[in-house]
């Protein structure tokens, strides 16, 4: 079982050899990386390309590790009994398992995604550590062991807000995406967008990476802005002359608001175009 890249993805040899090494170490994958670097795609296109299903886990701030296990309903059982019903009898019926679980018993290997497990509480990663060290846990309301059938391929993404646990860090293999380089992410753009002209694509890229490269921007736009962006060029069918810097005039690109997402940094692109433009 090896990944070697997918037409939907643009991987690069590091990613590739990442994936691999976690395959290899039968360890879960963490990676890191700006928001909108392809994380959670990268979980998708590798369960793809081997030919496994996924499942997947969105993490969010009030997400407790239990739930990943399983949450017993005792609110329907206790409503059931006063109802009379059957069911109350057979406590499984009010097990609601979780994806840790369904991944554990899955009759053929699958890759499970923990998505941004940094939006949850600190004590989050600690709590599944030895679940996933171990694969295996306790149901203790039926009194039985999970144990893994087949080790799922496991991912497990970050975008940095939370400093993860050291005795967790332990137990992945650690990659981190580096934003894509100017070759790079052309490769990206042809695979989502193949019959887009040269010319249109350098200039845009151009423009990207000159508002990218701006001191003091709260937040960068991303590869996934960049795709949004030339839909929209592409949809609106710009010119390619409103991309191109005009002498003594401020210059801010069309559509903008798909790359820079608050007011404070698009103030600061205009001012520093301006004061670049009269410094010709």
């Amino acid at each position: 079982m090896k990944f070697t890249g997918s037409s939907n993805y643009v991987a690069t040899q590091d990613l590739m050899l990442a994936v691999n090494a976690a395959i290899q170490l039968k360890r879960p994958l963490l990676v890191k990386g700006e928001p909108g670097t392809g994380k959670t795609m990268l979980a998708e296109e590798v369960a793809q390309a081997l030919d496994m299903p996924l499942l997947q886990w969105h993490i969010k701030s009030t997400t407790k590790a239990q739930q990943g296990l399983y949450e017993y309903d005792a609110v329907s059982r206790l409503r059931d009994s006063q109802l009379g019903d059957d069911r109350v009898k057979d406590i499984q019926n009010y097990i609601v398992k979780g994806v840790l679980w369904q991944a554990f018993t899955a009759e053929q290997p699958v890759a499970l995604l923990i998505d941004e497990i940094d939006k949850a509480d600190i004590e989050f990663p600690n709590d599944l550590l030895r679940e996933l060290d171990r694969m295996e846990f306790y149901c203790y309301e039926t009194r039985e062991l999970i144990k893994a059938k087949h080790r799922p391929l496991v991912f497990i993404t970050s975008n940095n807000e939370k400093e993860l646990p050291d005795a967790f860090l332990r137990r992945c293999f650690f990659h981190y995406i580096k934003f894509p380089d100017a070759t790079t992410m052309k490769q990206i753009v042809d695979v989502h967008y193949p019959g887009l002209k040269d010319e249109l694509l350098t200039a845009a890229m151009k423009t990207f990476f000159d508002i990218r490269n701006l001191p003091g921007l709260k937040k960068k736009p991303s590869t996934s802005e960049l795709l949004d962006w030339l839909k929209l060029l592409m949809a609106e069918d710009i010119p390619l002359e409103a991309l191109q810097s005009q002498d003594n005039k401020v210059s801010v690109p069309p559509l903008v608001g798909a790359l820079l997402k608050n007011e404070q940094d698009i103030t600061l692109f205009e001012k520093l175009v301006f004061m670049n433009q009269r410094n010709r």
